[in-house]
């Protein structure tokens, strides 16, 4: 559950540090007061993205921390060491969002974070619901995946999407190859030139660079030749020089130095003679070897310019006509082979769709009944509800078939889809409903109700406190409510006030308890200062 949310510099909040129990906590305050602060900030760690206008006047950035302690912390785990992230210590997690005028930051237990990580968590810390938000209770993807869950089907369907994947894989494969046009003989004939000249070149690993030198030698085989004798003829005046010295050093034994360095010199000029002859030798190349040395290079050169730039992209490009070669050759072999892959995964998809579906169907009328039973209890006394399982022309990710819920509020009229409940008010209740019906497959720990009562009450309003009250005892859930009927049924009742301080609105939560908390439920009935309105609320406490 959410333990502690501190929020600083966030709208109308300064600093503000809420602290929260289990069950049903109830959120109240006037119009205006800054409940929205609260779900945006929670909506702020869950990753959703940050709009700078929500930083307090005056202020740089705006800071949200919440702590989370979780029963079961595999999940959130899993996501933490597939990114790299510290795991939760004692199953507690902290997250902390920092809103700056210029930059944003994320911190999951301490270590940097995306956007992208606090969603992923997120999505298995909180289920938050507006008066708007019961949009993805509309979808049948949804819809599907709620049966699933009470069904207990998670394994078959995660099976079944993977086999999916596989077959769709199959299937893409072969119709690509299908599709692909039969080449035709000329085709063939050049693809069959292009394969032979390449090969005949016989190209070598490391062939380019080496050949490249030697044409560059034999090209300037003329002036190589020229230096080098040039060169050579240069030597006998440097060992004349050393012999000079080395004299020197024998009438004057106090430049003894200069002689030694000179007598190493003559060795290595020795040396540098030796390598220039043979470098001079090899200069003097057979004609024919040259001409073969220019040849070589340019038909060389004349791969890299038809198949290029470099001698890799030809020897490729003979791999790809050579395997356009094999396939137009063994096509229909080949197309047999993917056929037969297809038509196994689909067998197979088949089976595990069969398998799917059965469960579905058993289990689709107990959720109705599930379902039809809360929505009683929420003031649809003769409502219907229905789950249909229409079959797909063709299998799809999530099954063989797609989900239907139908809604039935008033007797004796026909059963329509939920997309097409015009009530906010009526598919707010219903989806508490749905909640309710799958409470003990909904592993989520948080449940944050934003004023889902908006378009109801009386009785009503307090059958759907008491429906959250029932969620609070799997989940702890918050309902931030205008309903004096829901906020009596809490286990925690916290309310917001905005004063003025120094010229400036302030935005304050504080739990209210006793005489504090009734004098909070006589405001919200608008019953003033009476002792009827006192008395009332007390009763529904």
């Amino acid at each position: 559950m959410l333990t502690r949310l501190k929020i600083q510099n966030l709208a109308l909040v300064d600093s503000l540090t809420w602290e929260l129990g289990s069950g049903l906590v109830g959120v109240t305050g006037e119009t205006g007061a800054g409940k929205s602060v609260i779900v945006g900030a929670l909506k702020l760690v869950l990753g959703e993205r940050a709009d700078k206008g929500l930083i307090r006047t005056g202020e740089d950035q705006c800071t949200i921390e919440a702590i989370f302690q979780l029963p079961d912390v595999s999940l959130v785990n899993a996501i933490l060491e597939e990114v790299g992230l510290d795991l939760c210590e004692e199953n507690e997690l902290i997250i902390r969002r920092i809103v700056g005028s210029s930059s944003n930051k994320q911190f999951v237990n301490n270590g940097a974070a995306t956007l992208g990580v606090l969603k992923r968590i997120g999505q298995n810390l909180v289920d938050l619901h507006g008066p708007h938000d019961h949009q993805s209770l509309l979808s049948p993807e949804r819809q599907l995946a709620l049966l699933d869950a009470y069904a207990g089907a998670g394994k078959e369907a995660q099976a079944y999407r993977t086999q999916w994947q596989d077959w769709r894989s199959a299937m893409d494969e072969y119709e690509v190859a299908r599709a692909a046009r039969e080449i035709s003989d000329q085709e063939k004939e050049l693809l069959k030139f292009q394969v032979e000249e390449i090969d005949h070149a016989m190209i070598q690993p490391g062939e380019e660079e080496e050949l490249e030198e030697r044409y560059r030698r034999v090209s300037n085989a003329a002036r190589l030749g020229e230096l080098t004798g040039k060169a050579l003829t240069l030597v006998p005046n440097l060992e004349e020089f050393q012999r000079t010295v080395t004299e020197l050093a024998r009438i004057d034994p106090g430049v003894k130095d200069l002689g030694d360095e000179a007598a190493s010199a003559a060795i290595q000029l020795q040396e540098l003679e030796n390598t220039l002859q043979d470098y001079h030798q090899e200069l003097a190349l057979d004609p024919s070897e040259a001409h073969d040395v220019e040849e070589r290079f340019n038909l060389v050169e004349s791969l890299k310019r038809k198949y290029g730039p470099t001698l890799a992209d030809a020897l490729e490009h003979a791999e790809d006509a050579r395997q356009k070669l094999t396939n137009s050759e063994n096509r229909e072999e080949f197309l047999g082979k993917l056929k037969e892959q297809v038509d196994a995964a689909s067998q197979k998809l088949r089976a595990m769709a069969r398998k799917l579906s059965a469960k579905r169907k058993k289990f689709a009328p107990a959720l109705a009944q599930e379902i039809r039973t809360h929505l009683v209890d929420l003031g649809f006394k003769q409502a219907e509800f229905a789950v249909e399982l229409p079959l797909k022309e063709t299998p799809a990710l999530h099954g063989a078939e797609t989900a239907e819920y139908l809604f039935g509020p008033n007797p004796g009229e026909p059963l329509k889809p939920l997309r097409q409940v015009a009530s906010s008010g009526e598919i707010s209740r219903v989806m508490l409903a749905v909640k309710n019906a799958l409470a003990d497959q909904d592993r989520t720990p948080l449940m944050v109700f934003d004023e889902i009562d908006a378009n109801v009450g009386g009785e009503i309003a307090r059958a759907v406190g008491e429906k959250m009250a029932s969620l609070g005892r799997s989940h702890q859930v918050v309902s931030i409510t205008h309903f004096p009927q829901v906020a009596a049924v809490a286990h925690q009742h916290f309310l917001v006030e905005k004063r003025v301080e120094g010229g400036r609105s302030i935005s304050s939560l504080v739990e209210v308890r006793g005489e504090e908390r009734i004098d909070e439920l006589v405001r919200m009935l608008g019953g003033g200062d009476g002792e009827q309105a006192r008395e009332m609320a007390k009763s529904l406490l």
